[in-house]
């Protein structure tokens, strides 16, 4: 038994067991994506290529969350040591300018939406797509295998199907009445008018053809190619606001991740736009003066500090945090030790409080993610998103493709940090994380769930960190999350500890879930990996033992014998 549970009444039992192995490990959300990775790796692929094709097969088995018209962000750790951050977040259309919507309300929680939903459902919430180009480009930089071999495994599940599990057929079923208003997709997922139920079996043909296509002509068949004139054709007559001019203009780009330490782990995250690896690590130094392991697991005190952190950087997050082209954004002192400690002297230990941002968004929490490592020491931890279940809510006719609905993460009131301009990069909660202790990496996780993403992530590492929790407990433990607002309490912690956050102050709404299934790797000091997946999502760890013969082993013939006389 874990020394955590002796200084918690929130105890839990894992749903999921853990995989260990020391050639290859991966943790996707959808058990086909992990077997797509493993079969990469066994071809004599690495970890990136498993990633890439593990991405492109869950944009067919889990299609409500990412598609390669979307967006997303890896943070890769190469054998060689190199750290680095690939960005390919989706950007706003040319031709959008700030008052592109008309925004409905000045004040949350309608402060995002505009008239008609025109933001959020259609063809003018569809911002230009990213992914596609960003693991095209991984793979031909870092992977060792050719495009078509990493895009078999999600053509063959397009063309041949696949049975839908509950979890994609709970999520059909409550964006049915969207997905209806468009012709393609509710032919594709409300077949005779009605949600596919779970066992049913999915064909996407169009969808197959169309990753034959890029499969033989790479990325620039949509990034200006012949696809992506035809794409944009059909896209300009539903009335969207992309042009063949912002595909063929669309850029990738490369960061250099964010770092921070936490009582002597070192944090690796991705940097501005995406607010996850700058405001985890502002977390964690507010709150490494407290003696977390001390206070214990899902106590009262210990989830009190944790929300108050949680919106202090909130308020910060909300006023600073933007594309980095666009706006100066504070990294340096978000991330240190100095302004942690002038943050934390506004906690009051026993009453919660409100805060704003003292340093001079509104996204989707349906996003999926991937954390893959060979045995050679590369990782990849990737979260990919269309932002909404099922992006825009529609399919581009003849194609396939389930757009994204990224449009939805600009805010549609001018003149402030988040406001939509053209070429834009949108701004994202996205924090993939890799930690280290001495140099080598101890862990690598990440999980979909936008703004919320953040809160999941730093409690991991209290998890490991304070708690030393096993990597299945870390995934699997319940969750905490305010962003200024309500407290958000899952309901694996007990009324007794609800009730005691409420008397403090708290408006404590419990939920089912915090976010989505977390994706997480451990890494021991003898090379062995242990991967775990979530009970919130279809998370599935796999891993490759084993190897191949012994050097110079051959299997030996029967013993060949003297002819008899």
């Amino acid at each position: 038994m874990a020394q955590w549970r002796d200084r918690t009444t929130s105890t839990f039992d894992c749903e999921k067991t853990p995989v260990s192995a020391s050639r290859g490990m991966a943790v996707t959300n959808h058990p086909l994506a992990s077997a797509a990775a493993l079969e990469i790796m066994a071809q004599g692929g690495n970890a990136i290529d498993a990633a890439v094709a593990a991405l492109f097969t869950l944009t067919v088995v889990e299609p409500m969350m990412v598609g390669i018209f979307g967006g997303g962000t890896a943070v890769i750790r190469l054998a060689d040591g190199r750290e680095l951050v690939i960005d390919g977040l989706s950007t706003a259309p040319a031709m959008t300018r700030p008052d592109s919507y008309t925004p409905v309300s000045d004040k949350w929680p309608d402060y995002m939406e505009t008239e008609g939903r025109a933001n959020r459902v259609g063809p003018k919430a569809i911002a230009v797509p990213g992914n596609l180009m960003a693991w095209c480009e991984i793979a031909q930089r870092f992977g060792k295998l050719d495009l078509s071999t990493l895009m078999e495994p999600a053509i063959r599940h397009a063309a041949r199907g696949f049975e839908v599990t509950p979890y994609l057929a709970t999520c059909i079923e409550e964006t049915a009445d969207d997905l209806a208003l468009d012709p393609a997709i509710s032919a594709i997922f409300l077949p005779d008018g009605k949600p596919l139920r779970a066992g049913s079996r999915l064909v996407q043909s169009d969808y197959a053809a169309t990753l034959r296509t890029i499969a033989q002509s790479g990325p620039g068949v949509i990034y200006g190619g012949e696809l992506g004139r035809a794409i944009a054709r059909k896209l300009e007559q539903a009335g969207s606001f992309i042009r063949l001019e912002d595909l063929a203009s669309y850029c990738t780009v490369e960061r250099e991740p964010v770092r921070g330490t936490y009582r002597g782990v070192e944090i690796i995250g991705p940097p501005p736009p995406c607010s996850g690896g700058v405001h985890t690590i502002q977390i964690l130094n507010i709150l490494e003066a407290y003696d977390i392991a001390a206070s214990g697991f899902g106590t009262p005190q210990t989830l009190h500090l944790v929300l108050e952190a949680l919106k202090i950087a909130a308020a910060d997050r909300r006023a600073v945090t933007a594309d980095p082209a666009f706006f100066d954004v504070p990294i340096e002192r978000l991330i240190s030790k100095d302004y942690a400690k002038q943050r934390r002297a506004e906690i009051d230990p026993q009453r919660a409080g409100a805060y704003t941002s003292k340093v001079l968004s509104n996204e989707s929490a349906n996003t999926t993610h991937v954390t893959i490592a060979d045995g050679d020491g590369n990782i990849v931890t990737s979260t990919q998103t269309i932002n909404s279940l099922f992006g825009a809510r529609l399919v581009i006719p003849g194609t396939g493709i389930i757009p994204n609905n990224y449009m939805f993460l600009f805010d549609p009131h001018p003149g402030l940090a988040l406001s939509l301009m053209p070429g834009k990069r949108i701004t994202s909660g996205i924090s993939a994380l890799i930690g280290k202790k001495d140099g080598k990496p101890i862990f690598a996780l990440g999980l979909p769930g936008a703004h919320r993403i953040p809160s999941c992530v730093l409690q991991a590492v209290l998890n490991i960190v304070d708690h030393g929790m096993s990597v299945q407990e870390v995934v699997e433990a319940p969750r905490v999350f305010s962003w200024g607002l309500e407290a958000e309490v899952e309901r694996g912690f007990p009324e007794s500890v609800r009730a005691d956050l409420a008397a403090r102050g708290h408006d404590v709404v419990a939920v089912d879930h915090v976010a989505g299934g977390m994706c997480a790797i451990t890494f021991a000091p003898d090379g062995t990996m242990t991967g775990a997946g979530c009970w919130r999502a279809d998370g599935v760890p796999a891993g490759i033992g084993g190897g191949l013969a012994r050097a110079n082993t051959s299997f030996w013939p029967d013993p060949r014998r003297a002819k008899p006389r």
